[in-house]
């Protein structure tokens, strides 16, 4: 296999431009650990208050999953474009079995008022207890359900969260500053629904809860993906913003252990530490968020092809790419899907004929030379290798608050998202910053494993550890 920095007959000017991108996008291990150190002193603030870069949320899930609880609970996910319903079964053992059902949701219904999107949901799940012959029985009682809800939401205990604002295309009317859990139970009542919704769930924090139902040694959920995140266990007594609420104040001596929702994409949004490029500045001063979810912009799905996408268009304008020619397609914003960059990257025929074909027969390029593609795929090998090692550097920075923790034992991480899972070479990029970040020793100590579906199935295991708090906090009441 040849180096991806290889380019057959390139010229000089072509190879002076590859190794200037080369500078702009390498990151030694000297700057990987000053981010990590920045990740760390940003992670405290947002630990301390609020309106910080890191938001650092308190998700209120206070204990970890064993493995060997057993039940059927429920899940919702809310999405932009889907519902989906699910019943969760856990089988004790780390097993678990899932049925689910989509629905699409209506334009209509994206933009109605508060009675009417809730009525909506409740309606579909009484269509999938109904259709799945599920549905709870006077004398099993309620069944208790996780609510992924992908919006902003200030959460204050473990099922209450009021929306801050809608996004992803939603103006429901009279929703904004009310409780989302109150209003979704309202609407179960009124269709007599026996289902209790126990807890309410960001997607992170359930595939910290999915991978800790499996592995008990789970520190950390992540998603590196379309978008990207992380929760992870954090020492109660480092949470100065939670102990000072109510509920801390209340709980804080019987608690060791709280997971947070980091909300990391926003680390860094003042462009401080990040090596950030003038193509990453260009890709977010157009996006509707400038100068917001800086890190995510420079590591996700969604940003990573348009980022590809202003390298090569800089690249043509010089003239040292496709003769200076460009196209309809390449010229539109987003045409350049970050698949696409997986798909060049894992081009290894001697043509690459992969390469050829997305150019010139999906965005449509004039006629391209083995010098063209090579170049393309030079300039997506270093966008993906960055990505790869920033991903570490925000995966060291949680390991390094929990050293306590990995010294002691093998931590497992949790991961889920396309980029993980598909893009070539990710996962051992990121291993290999993780060593040069941490050492071999320290390093080897951690595991990664793919944990789906942290929406569906880690939202009704969060629903179960609710359930355990609230008869744990009974109990205690009552003792």
């Amino acid at each position: 296999m040849s180096s991806p920095l290889n380019i057959p007959g390139a010229s000089v000017a072509q190879l002076t431009a590859v190794k200037e991108l080369q500078q702009d996008l390498t990151l030694t291990t000297a700057h990987l650990k000053a981010i990590v150190d920045g990740f760390m002193t940003s992670m405290d603030e947002g630990l301390e208050k609020d309106g910080c870069n890191l938001a650092m949320i308190p998700s209120y899930v206070k204990t970890r999953p064993t493995g060997d609880e057993t039940g059927t609970y429920l899940a919702l996910d809310l999405g932009g474009t889907n519902l989906r319903v699910c019943e969760v079964t856990l089988e004790g053992q780390s097993q678990f079995s899932i049925v689910q059902q989509k629905f699409t949701i209506p334009q209509d219904v994206k933009h109605s008022n508060a009675r009417v999107f809730f009525d909506w949901i409740a309606d579909c799940v009484s269509v999938f207890l109904t259709d799945h012959g599920k549905e709870p029985t006077a004398s099993q009682g309620e069944v208790p359900l996780g609510f992924t809800f992908s919006f902003a939401v200030a959460q204050t205990s473990i099922n209450r969260g009021t929306l801050i604002m809608w996004n992803k295309g939603f103006t429901v009317e009279g929703v904004v500053g009310r409780d989302v859990v109150l209003l979704l139970q309202d609407a179960l009542r009124r269709k007599h629904l026996r289902v209790s919704v126990s807890a309410l769930v960001n997607d992170t924090v359930g595939a910290l809860m999915t991978s800790a139902y499996q592995h008990p040694s789970s520190l950390m959920g992540v998603i590196f993906g379309t978008g990207t995140n992380a929760a992870y266990y954090e020492k109660a007594g480092r949470i100065p913003k939670w102990i000072k609420s109510a509920d801390g104040a209340r709980d804080v001596a019987d608690v060791d252990e709280m997971v947070i929702n980091m909300e990391w994409g926003g680390f860094d949004n003042h462009k401080e530490v990040l090596p950030v490029t003038m193509f990453d500045n260009c890709v977010d001063r157009e996006t509707q968020n400038p100068n917001k979810q800086v890190f995510e912009k420079m590591i996700s799905g969604l940003y990573l092809g348009e980022v590809t996408r202003k390298v090569l268009l800089q690249l043509v304008d010089r003239r040292l790419l496709f003769r200076g020619l460009s196209s309809t397609e390449l010229n539109e914003p987003y045409s350049f899907n970050t698949a696409y960059m997986s798909t060049i990257v894992a081009d290894e025929s001697a043509d690459l004929e992969e390469v050829r074909y997305t150019l010139e027969s999906v965005l449509l390029l004039p006629e391209t030379t083995l010098t063209d593609r090579a170049l393309v795929k030079a300039v997506c090998y270093m966008l993906g290798l960055r990505a790869a090692r920033l991903s570490a550097a925000a995966l060291a920075s949680v390991l390094s608050v929990r050293l306590d923790l990995l010294r002691q034992d093998k931590i497992t991480i949790g991961i889920d998202g396309s980029m993980y899972e598909f893009y070539p070479n990710f996962e051992k990029f990121l291993r290999e910053a993780l060593v040069e970040i941490m050492g071999t020793e320290l390093a080897n100590n951690v595991y990664t494993t793919l944990s789906k579906d942290g929406s569906g199935v880690g939202a009704a295991i969060v629903a179960m550890v609710a359930d355990k708090q609230r008869k744990q906090a009974a109990d205690h009441v009552h003792a």
